[in-house]
């Protein structure tokens, strides 16, 4: 069962190689992964939801949810599981950015996305929440087109990463005694 799960996660990658991957989407699709390196634009966009006052309460709820997933994604199952990059096992595909410096399980990028996108897309107005949600899909999916992450990678990062911010949210309501949205 595990090795036809392998199998089809190289399969996915090398068909999305073959077939979806366009000279003019390269520099999109790269621009779209290296906002989710190291985090940074989920950390700034928790800084800058900490720094407003009308939304501090939601930078706290997103700022757990992302440590959260952090700690378990990057720190603690990337270095249990030990999962070599797509690039260095399924032959025929390449990556079209960076060799990466940790291992592939669960994708960090794909976790730290949804940790913060979540909570924003539970507790704001669709207006915010959906164009954020859907930033993350893209950081997420723009993982399998660069090659550097196999499906179930990202499959993992987006469940961690949406667990967190589901428990994020249920643990703010929980100790304030309100369901009214934090962000209105």
């Amino acid at each position: 069962m595990l090795d036809k799960l392998l199998e089809i996660d190289g399969e996915v990658l090398l068909w999305i190689q073959e077939h979806l991957r366009a000279d003019f989407l390269d520099p999109i699709i790269k621009g779209i992964t290296y906002l989710g390196n190291g985090g940074i634009l989920m950390i700034a966009l928790c800084i800058v939801l900490l720094i407003i006052p009308k939304t501090r309460r939601l930078g706290i709820v997103c700022s757990c949810s992302l440590a959260a997933a952090f700690l378990l994604n990057n720190v603690l199952l990337k270095n249990i599981i030990a999962r070599t990059r797509p690039y260095e096992a399924v032959d025929g595909l390449s990556r079209i950015i960076g060799k990466q410096s940790d291992y592939s399980f669960p994708s960090g990028h794909s976790g730290a996305s949804f940790a913060v996108a979540v909570p924003i897309f539970k507790e704001c107005p669709r207006k915010i929440g959906i164009p954020v949600l859907i930033l993350a899909f893209l950081i997420a999916l723009s993982r399998l087109y660069v090659g550097v992450h196999y499906p179930t990678d990202v499959i993992a990062g987006i469940l961690i990463g949406t667990l967190f911010g589901i428990l994020s949210c249920y643990v703010y309501h929980k100790k304030t005694g309100t369901q009214e949205k934090i962000f209105r």
